[in-house]
């Protein structure tokens, strides 16, 4: 008696993904053997694509289906084999019979099984002839090779529930890389799965849950993707053996990621952290209780190390900088560095102390100015945009430290400016050109020390003077359409 158990339909491109030979070729090829030790049942794969071949046509050869060749295959199969799928073991205990020695196949008993593969295919049937072979064989190490391999007979041993086959293919999937698209085949397969073997598949792909405010010691819990590039930052900034190729790698990351708010919210952090360690630093120098409180050598060697420490701060917060602006998330980074009165006091300080910074942090001042240019220029640019407040407090906290800056960036000829703190002049100058008249004209008074002997050699703070007192005795008068009614 011929017994047909129709599947549950699995998508064909699962199961059909061996190369396709010529014709000529196809009887020569290697193929699975069509019989195994100890056959007592003849089992005949049929493309699910028609009603079920009658059982008159049972007695056909494989590939002599009425519809034509290559629609079904029979396999000369050990049904004590076939009992460790759950499937046929339900389906050979109490339904199943031998059928009668007049049947080909020399008195084996037969079994149908239809398969969900195109017509098109040139081996339909190879997924199953894998699991099948398995079922003989549990041989998994030498049939699944590859996530391809394992993807091909997952679906059928799900289906025909063969549990240590699932078990064989989801352990290597687990434990080895997919491609993009082996990864979307993994999640069409995952709500199949067994619970247990489902999740351990999707741990890679499936993000933790967030952790709770309690348990993140009361401050909001990151995100993984916060906490990622948290840590990108962090590894770019501190201790990496190459930290210019880091840093260019986690920038690029950066400037990619797809959140920008994401980003903006972690560079922030980090911006003011780095910025706090600099204050703390500055504000161990300039305080007077720890002058009178230490004694000369001992101070001299601890005031070095809090000086190197915060030239290496600012360096990092120059690399913060840059990534803010380019991804134009630097407003509230601008509007912290706009209200650091302390710290440019601070700066002031240990600028007007020559010897001191010459000897321990000859570079200092050019960081600080390149920090400050770096932000005024975003904001001249447009890159950007914060409210006049903000624009005005920028140029009036840093305003001091730049004309401090100007003149000991380096031992210098009369006259003689260093590149950036010029550039900063005029970007300062730019700024101040977009406040009111009123703040204007304050900022502007504080700026006559970018003049020189030379009138001509100040061109930018000569047009500065020159737009005011235009704007001034200029004042546009302007008639509101609806006043003249």
């Amino acid at each position: 008696m011929s017994l047909r158990k129709r599947q549950r339909s699995v998508s064909s491109s699962r199961l059909t993904t061996l190369s396709s030979p010529s014709p000529h070729d196809a009887a020569a090829a290697a193929s699975p053997p069509l019989s195994f030790p100890n056959a007592d049942l003849i089992l005949r794969l049929h493309l699910d694509l028609d009603p079920c071949p009658d059982e008159d046509d049972a007695g056909l050869g494989a590939g002599e289906d009425l519809r034509g060749p290559a629609t079904s295959l029979d396999l000369h199969v050990s049904s004590s084999s076939l009992l460790r799928s759950r499937y046929f073991a339900a389906l050979l205990s109490d339904r199943w019979s031998p059928a009668p020695s007049s049947t080909a196949g020399g008195g084996h008993g037969h079994l149908s099984l239809a398969v969900a593969a195109p017509y098109s295919c040139s081996h339909p049937f190879h997924a199953h002839v894998e699991v099948v072979r398995l079922l003989h064989t549990l041989d998994f190490a030498g049939a699944i090779r590859s996530p391809g391999d394992a993807l091909d007979v997952l679906p059928v041993a799900l289906q025909l529930l063969f549990d240590a086959c699932v078990e064989a293919c989801t352990r290597f999937l687990e434990a080895v890389p997919w491609s993009a698209e082996e990864e979307a085949r993994v999640l069409e397969l995952a709500p199949l799965l067994p619970a247990d073997e489902a999740s351990d598949l999707l741990a890679r792909i499936t993000p933790p849950p967030a952790a709770s405010p309690s348990a993140a010691g009361g401050e909001a819990a990151r995100s993984p993707s916060e906490a990622m590039l948290h840590g990108l930052i962090h590894s770019a900034i501190h201790g990496h053996p190459v930290p210019a190729a880091t840093k260019a790698f986690v920038a690029m990351l950066l400037k990619d990621y797809p959140s920008r708010d994401c980003v903006q919210k972690v560079l922030d952090e980090a911006f003011l952290s780095r910025l706090e360690t600099v204050k703390e630093l500055m504000g161990k120098y300039a305080s007077p209780d720890f002058r009178v409180a230490v004694d000369s050598d001992e101070r001299e060697a601890i005031q070095r190390l809090n000086l190197q420490s915060a030239v290496l701060n600012v360096r990092h917060l120059l690399w913060l900088i840059e990534r803010m602006v380019d991804m134009r998330v630097a407003d509230n980074a601008v509007m912290l560095w706009s209200e650091q009165a302390a710290l440019t006091a601070d700066l002031q300080k240990l600028l007007n102390d020559v010897d001191m910074w010459k000897n321990i942090t000859p570079g200092l001042p050019v960081l600080v100015t390149r920090c400050t240019l770096r932000f005024a220029n975003s904001v001249a640019t447009g890159e950007t945009v914060v409210p006049r407040q903000v624009r005005m407090k920028l140029v009036k906290s840093w305003l001091p430290v730049l004309n401090v800056c100007r003149n000991m960036v380096q031992p210098m000829q009369c006259g003689y400016k260093s590149p950036n703190c010029q550039e900063l002049e005029e970007t300062f100058l730019q700024i101040i050109s977009t406040l009111p008249v009123p703040d204007a004209q304050e900022l502007l008074q504080q700026c006559l020390g970018f003049s020189t002997r030379n009138v001509d050699d100040c061109p930018h703070l000569v047009a500065a003077f020159k737009t005011w007192f235009r704007r001034l005795h200029k004042a546009p008068k302007i008639e509101r359409p609806w006043n003249k009614c």
